[in-house]
């Protein structure tokens, strides 16, 4: 695949993104594209290694490793590489019903189980794959496809965010009269409001998507919350043949320590999703980071995103406390190839905070241990202490606080990304859905049948908090069983 060669006579490279410092003064996303040679050039290193690991789709450690939605990665390299875009686009839609979001939002797990990424930098699989997609929308190769023939039956789904538009899009193929539930204003769930619009752009991309899901014949019916009053669960369940459940995991994990109840202290979700709406209706009907020392609680991907949103609004500091240690620069000797690489990285949040501060905002193996308000009851103080993790009694790992290393770090506006435990129940309870442990719907991975006939689970809402990659795969499989359910037999792959 690709030149054979090719790993030894080119280096990886990726497109440029707009400068930290021009980026933060506006919404627009900010990576650039790559000149169609180059990206030639970069599929040209895919190289014929014989048992590729990049689309294998397994857990390793706990860890994604390898494509959940097994791309046929070295396949379409190789067309790019022999600039067939069309072959290329017909090979990645194959098994990716959303390469545009995926090519811009997933952390690549197929690059970290690269073959060539175990001696040298890896394939720059994820730039390939969006570049392909966006190729076929310019090109006009991207249109609407209706099935063909229809076979009377009705799903619906509960939840538009990544698994449920993937179920939506395979039971639609099929030939079934699907209709998407969400309680937000416009479709999309963690794709519109939990991730910002300078990573995924609403109107350009999510909403472009949806308008082609329209016009295939999907049904979206938003404002409209399952399970309450005004659409009970029962009366879903008459109207369908078959309900799939794919409303996420949008429980968020809190911090009860003392001053909680304090104005100003924020989940992510709250913060991150009035902004999209606020840019979105051109409203300034938002929680503003504008002239505010901002401490973020937590990392990851809802961390980073709450700097760089805290950043575009103008902050005077932001500060991003992780109870973690620092990961290493390169592979630890327990953490080998192909597993995902647990190494330092700085994402785009980081990288803007640098050039605006000085410095990378996380503050590493520190928590929270009580705010501190002002005479009008809102936050004005985040007290700290640095954390060292050891072994209880029961041989777990716990942080221990470190004496003598406390502090009071001033903050304006908290946001608490600690990540989610679950999704919320009310909507679990009324379906009367069995749980796992974890609250978590209890449905077998690969079958994603629930306790209920008919009933279907799949993505956060069954596996927990997890990839947006993830949710594509299960919203995919649980769409080949309700097919499978609904007709007996499913062509589905």
């Amino acid at each position: 695949m690709g030149k054979p060669t090719g790993f030894m006579e080119y280096v990886r490279e990726i497109p440029a993104d707009r400068a930290p410092l021009e980026r933060i003064n506006d919404w627009n996303e900010f990576h650039l594209h790559m000149p169609e040679e180059d990206l030639r050039t970069q599929g040209a290193r895919c190289m014929d290694c014989g048992i590729p690991f990049c689309h294998s789709g397994v857990l390793l450690s706990g860890m994604a490793s390898g494509c959940p939605v097994n791309n046929l990665i070295p396949e379409w390299n190789d067309l790019v590489y022999r600039n067939l875009w069309s072959q290329a686009l017909d090979r990645l839609l194959k098994t990716n019903n959303f390469p545009e979001f995926t090519g811009r939002v997933c952390p690549a797990p197929c690059e970290g189980s690269c073959t060539l990424g175990s001696i040298d930098p890896a394939v720059t699989i994820k730039n390939i794959e969006v570049s392909i997609i966006e190729r076929g929308y310019e090109e006009g190769w991207v249109v609407a496809a209706p099935p063909v023939v229809r076979t009377g039956k009705k799903v619906a789904v509960v939840g538009s965010g990544p698994a449920g538009l993937s179920a939506a899009a395979q039971l639609n193929k099929a030939g079934h009269a699907v209709t998407v539930f969400e309680r937000a204003d416009l479709p999309g769930g963690l794709l519109m409001y939990g991730i910002p619009n300078m990573k995924l752009d609403k109107r350009e991309v999510v909403l472009r998507r949806i308008k082609l899901m329209e016009a295939e014949g999907i049904t979206f019916v938003c404002n409209t919350e399952i399970g309450g009053a005004a659409y009970p669960s029962e009366k879903l369940r008459s109207e369908f043949d078959a309900v799939v459940v794919t409303t996420g995991a949008t429980l968020p994990r809190d911090l009860p320590i003392e001053g909680r109840n304090l104005k100003g202290i924020h989940f992510a979700m709250e913060f991150l999703t009035a902004n999209t709406k606020a840019l979105l209706n051109g409203s300034d009907d938002y929680i503003s980071a504008k002239g505010k020392d901002v401490i973020i609680i937590g990392g990851g991907d809802t961390g980073t995103d709450c700097v760089g949103t805290s950043l575009r609004h103008g902050c005077s500091s932001a500060t991003q406390l992780e109870i973690m240690p620092r990961s290493p620069d390169e592979r630890a000797d327990d953490n080998p190839w192909p597993e995902w690489p647990k190494t330092h990285k700085v994402d785009y949040g980081q990288e803007e905070a640098a050039a605006k501060f000085g410095a990378d905002p996380r503050v590493y193996l520190t928590t929270a241990t009580r705010f501190e308000g002002d005479a009008d009851g809102a936050v004005k103080a985040v007290h700290t202490v640095e954390v060292a993790w050891s072994k209880n009694e029961k041989g777990q790992f716990i942080p221990q606080p470190v004496p003598g290393t406390e502090k009071v770090r001033p903050a304006q506006l908290v946001l608490l990304a600690m990540g989610f435990l679950g999704p919320e129940q009310p909507l679990v309870d009324s379906f009367g859905l069995d749980k796992d442990p974890r609250s978590n719907i209890k449905a077998d991975y690969e079958k994603y049948s629930t306790n209920i006939p008919g009933i279907f689970a799949a993505g956060d809402c069954r596996r927990g908090q997890s990839l947006v990659v993830w949710a594509f795969n299960e919203g995919r499989g649980a769409a080949r069983e309700c097919d499978r359910y609904l007709m007996g037999n499913s062509e589905l792959p």
